[in-house]
């Protein structure tokens, strides 16, 4: 068995560091949410490779331009991707390798062949 990475906390802990796992389990709530739905997933997956348009994600995706563009505003909006206009153009990235490490982690469970 191998060991856990997480801390252990029990009465002994500090109200400090109770208070700082608490902010830290409200921001990974939030993450969580951002990344919940299916469409959203999809689009992380497809930045994870790099940066697209909106045309791409809506040809990758099966998907009209007003869904996708709904999807690409709430991660926006939680800080998980970031666009780049140029000319008429729009495209995406992840902000962070944030959502990257999670893609990973969600593929080698539901993905990936046994």
């Amino acid at each position: 068995m191998t060991q856990s990475r997480l801390p252990v906390f029990d009465e002994n802990t500090c109200p400090e560091d109770m208070e700082k796992m608490m902010r830290n389990a409200m921001r990974a709530s939030a993450f969580l949410k951002a990344i919940s739905h299916e469409g959203r997933l999809m689009i992380l997956c497809h930045l994870a490779s790099g940066e697209k348009s909106v045309t791409e994600l809506e040809d990758l995706l099966s998907a009209r331009q007003a869904a996708v563009s709904q999807q690409l505003s709430r991660l926006r909006l939680e800080g998980l991707v970031t666009p780049r206009r140029e000319g008429k153009a729009i495209y995406y990235r992840l902000t962070d390798d944030r959502p990257r490490q999670i893609i990973e982690i969600v593929y080698d469970l539901f993905c990936r062949s046994t």
